[in-house]
């Protein structure tokens, strides 16, 4: 764990910076002045590649800091669904590290509750209340 920290902390930094509203306006203004530049070097394939490779280049690495963090705040909600599954009295403890499944029995926990919600639909079209516990 203590080995892969500082690219985490590294990774939540650098995503966090780089969706602020100042970097997005550096970022379009350097378009800008990329843009205003072109007559001076006659729209060359220089010109154009100097933005062409500078963009790939950063968005190649942006992919992996979001990514990283990306997977850490998904990780993170899933334990925290799971923490409120274990402590809902009543509540399906099969539920628990659903996300881990795979897609065969993700899909008929899927299929079972959309039964479920098609049912409390039809039971407020005639007068039913949408509340309660029904097994699944």
């Amino acid at each position: 764990m203590q080995r892969n920290a500082w690219y985490s902390r590294f990774a939540k930094s650098a995503a966090h910076f780089c969706g602020r509203p100042r970097v997005f306006t550096f970022a379009a203004g350097l378009i800008v002045v990329w843009l205003i530049s072109g007559p001076l070097f006659g729209f060359s394939d220089t010109w154009q590649l100097v933005i062409n490779t500078g963009t790939t280049i950063i968005t190649f690495l942006m992919v992996f800091l979001i990514q990283n963090t990306q997977n850490r705040d998904t990780e993170a909600i899933q334990v925290k669904l799971d923490e409120l599954i274990r402590a809902t009295q009543g509540a399906h403890n099969a539920l628990l590290d659903l996300e881990e499944l795979e897609e065969d029995a993700l899909d008929a926990f899927k299929l079972k509750y959309q039964a479920l919600a098609a049912a409390a639909r039809a039971g407020l079209s005639s007068g039913d209340q949408d509340t309660g516990t029904p097994e699944a």
